[in-house]
């Protein structure tokens, strides 16, 4: 049975604009992608990274290139990823094509997603962000974002270009701000610090009750990981530093756990290896997100089981979610019980 793509590139708007480190963004062009074999369609999508050349355009001309010299009807994930790598698709592109052959595959065996990759139903609460702000205008948007998403773990973006005491000031206001909540902490500083500012800076929010800081240092630095890692008062997740199981091995020693984004690794199926190899390692394992709808946000969802630190968020920032799929129930994000990953797309 022959196999159709289609592509088409939405603006997504968001609620909140989010700044981090590198840069601020109020809205992305996101591009869906299905596969269809005439009875059943599944669905990917490509979000892109700020300060990439990942567009959602040059991933569609990627993409409808690739997928003219393929026969999409008899490929499976594990060898159209290698193909797309290959081929030197951008990772966002891949990731899209990667999660709609999954999707596909789910509808056609008539199970979940998270049934046909043999996982249970399960997942831990998932964070949800508050990026670099003022201090007042974050103690007036955390509430806002607990309130509406009823979260338990509240990650604070760092690494402000302000400086060290923008980044405690916007801390501490946020920390204030959901302590009524009793939300978890949590930190990403985006590669936003030097490896004395890392150290320092760990030690302080070690005493403020945070639970991990992830990404202290900016990708290329990973000489200064050794030092942070030895003088670490809280665990270290790496992400910038990881994009395929391939990067593990090098920082395995130096780092407590990997994050891994669909959009970076290049879906699922690279996914997959990667907690395999973090695990082999004895790594922790986090599933984090860029500007995602709740289609990639339900593939991700799909994996929940394997993960101890979750942060599928970036669609209770949209304003609004052109799709719909998993939600968030008590603070987790639990995938449907549809075949494939569960999300659809809105007209």
């Amino acid at each position: 049975m022959a196999v159709t793509f289609r592509s088409e590139v939405r603006t997504l708007q968001k609620l909140y604009p989010l700044t981090i480190s590198r840069g601020t963004m109020a809205s992305s062009d996101n591009l869906f992608v299905s596969l269809s074999d005439g009875i059943h369609t599944g669905i990917g999508e490509l979000s892109p990274a700020t300060g990439k050349s990942w567009t959602a355009e040059r991933g569609q001309s990627q993409l409808e290139a690739f997928v003219a010299n393929q026969d999409l009807a008899n490929l499976n994930p594990h060898d159209l990823w290698q193909a797309m790598k290959d081929a030197e698709v951008d990772p966002p592109a891949m990731a899209a094509l990667d999660v709609a052959l999954w999707d596909l595959l789910a509808k056609q065996a008539g199970m979940p997603l998270y049934t046909f990759l043999g996982l249970p139903r399960r997942a831990v609460p998932t964070s949800v962000t508050i990026g670099i702000n003022p201090p007042e205008l974050t103690a007036e948007r955390v509430p806002r974002i607990l309130d509406a998403t009823k979260a338990k773990c509240l990650k604070i973006k760092l690494g402000s270009p302000d400086g060290r005491d923008h980044d405690k000031e916007h801390f501490l206001a946020a920390k204030q701000a959901a302590e009524p909540y009793g939300a978890k902490l949590r930190v990403d500083a985006n590669g936003g610090w030097t490896v004395a500012e890392a150290i320092q800076m760990i030690a302080w929010l070690a005493e403020r009750g945070v639970d991990y800081v992830e990404q202290p240092l900016a990708e290329g630095q990973e000489a200064g990981l050794p030092e942070v890692f030895a003088n670490r008062k809280l665990p270290i997740f790496i992400d910038e530093s990881c994009r395929f199981s391939t990067d593990i091995p090098q920082w395995a020693r130096y780092t407590d756990g990997i994050n891994l984004k669909l959009m970076k690794c290049g879906g699922i199926t690279e996914a997959l290896r990667i907690v395999a190899t973090a695990r082999a390692f004895g790594l922790q394992t986090m599933i984090g997100c860029m500007s995602e709808s709740s289609v990639a946000i339900s593939a991700g969802a799909a994996m929940g089981a394997l993960f101890d630190y979750i942060d599928l968020d970036s669609h209770t920032n949209l304003n609004p979610d052109p799709a719909s799929g998993a939600q968030m129930i008590d603070g987790v994000v639990l995938p449907t019980d549809r075949p494939g990953h569960g999300a659809s797309l809105n007209a």
